[in-house]
């Protein structure tokens, strides 16, 4: 049995961290619904191209809200927050989630005390910028830079430069996800629910393991060294005849392996047998094995390095990752049963029960208020002529 089955969630979420946590969720099987403004929706609906010709559909939001159900709400008035709590009353909500501002939670009726208050086993997570106590916006790029990211990322001589992907986003998504296991747990051996509370720049800092013990202990200065690595070599991108490789010696015995294939055994320099001696002179080590790369081809490297089991990797597009065998058995779909487009998803991080059973397929992101008539009307009871009188009110 899919442990997250029987699982409800009822998410306020809008951009990257909460939505990528919630489809981790859906991605386990859990029912997902998210909670939208209903004039302003999710900005991130906006985002991207809009190849499906309707708005609020665009490419950037169809990413990471497949498996999911969507509402429509007005939190700030009387009668919407009566619906949210019918919804979790009789929903029978199990976790109720929200990355609105602190100073929101009372005006929209959300706060932790509130939901107790009408579901007592309630699990209840606030994800925020900067914690609780703050309310200082926050975006992934912002986080970056004050949380040391962009001082790690790109060449000594350059300017910082942001993450390929909004690690703080999505990080802080990963850590959400393990405290709600933890407190489904819990609540599974005591019967009670909590309040998570969790600073994506908390979240953020945490990854600096490294960088904040050499840095606070022993006053080293941590900061961008380009592709290479601080403390092995060589560990660095090298240009091929026909690409780019990236190669990872992590010890002093794959360095001898290294030595002894024909195109590399003018290297073997008693200076170059401990790593030690590497680092100290890793910018010529590197310049004489970027002359020895660019007479070969990334094909016959990749050959030689598996060989003697020496990591090794081709740079791949993201065209070519895709079309990885490990990869492109695990890709997920979506297909919208309006306009027959099918969309290919991530895979997951790992495999699940509830994906296997559906052969990696989930339900398309959903539109604007797609379930209203589903929640409102089939669950809560209300009358289509109800619901229309409270879209009219802009509740729904």
């Amino acid at each position: 049995m899919n442990p997250l089955s029987e699982i409800k969630v009822l998410s306020l979420e809008q951009a990257t961290v909460l939505p990528y946590l919630t489809y981790r969720l859906a991605m386990d099987g859990a029912e997902v619904i998210r909670v939208e403004h209903p004039v302003y929706g999710d900005p991130n609906r906006l985002v991207g191209e809009n190849r499906l010709g309707e708005e609020r559909m665009n490419t950037y939001y169809l990413c990471i809200n497949a498996g999911k159900k969507a509402i429509t709400l007005n939190l700030a008035s009387p009668k919407g927050q009566e619906l949210l709590a019918r919804l979790i009353r009789e929903l029978d909500v199990d976790i109720f989630a929200t990355n609105q501002l602190p100073r929101n939670y009372s005006k929209l009726g959300i706060d932790y005390e509130r939901l107790r208050s009408i579901k007592e086993d309630i699990i209840w997570l606030g994800v925020t910028g900067f914690g609780p106590d703050s309310n200082e916006a926050a975006y992934d790029p912002i986080l970056q830079a004050r949380g040391g990211l962009m001082e790690l990322t790109g060449e000594p001589d350059g300017f910082p430069q942001v993450l390929g992907i909004p690690l703080p986003d999505m990080g802080a998504s990963e850590h959400a996800y393990g405290l709600l296991m933890k407190a489904l747990f819990l609540r599974e051996r005591t019967g009670k629910g909590c309040r998570i509370d969790l600073s994506m720049f908390e979240s953020t800092v945490s990854w600096l393991t490294v960088p904040i013990t050499l840095t606070a202990s022993f006053g080293r200065v941590v900061t961008r060294r380009g592709n290479t690595h601080e403390f092995f070599a060589p560990v660095s991108v090298f240009q091929t005849k026909d690409g780019y490789v990236y190669i990872a010696v992590g010890n002093d015995r794959q360095w001898a392996s290294l030595t002894e294939l024909e195109p590399f055994r003018a290297l073997k320099e008693p200076a170059y047998e401990k790593n030690e001696g590497r680092i100290k002179d890793v910018q010529n080590l590197n310049r004489k094995l970027a002359e020895i790369f660019r007479t070969l081809e990334t094909e016959e490297v990749i050959r030689m390095f598996k060989e003697i089991t020496v990591p090794v990797s081709k740079i791949q597009s993201i065209k070519e990752v895709i079309e990885d065998p490990l990869v492109k058995k695990r890709l997920l779909k979506a297909r919208d049963p309006k306009t027959g487009i099918e969309i290919t998803l991530a895979p997951a991080p790992y495999r699940t029960e509830f994906l296997e059973k559906r052969e990696g397929v989930l339900s398309f992101p959903p539109r604007f208020g797609e379930h209203n008539e589903l929640y409102f009307c089939k669950h809560l009871g209300l009358s289509a002529s109800e619901l229309a009188q409270l879209k009219e009110e802009g509740i729904v």
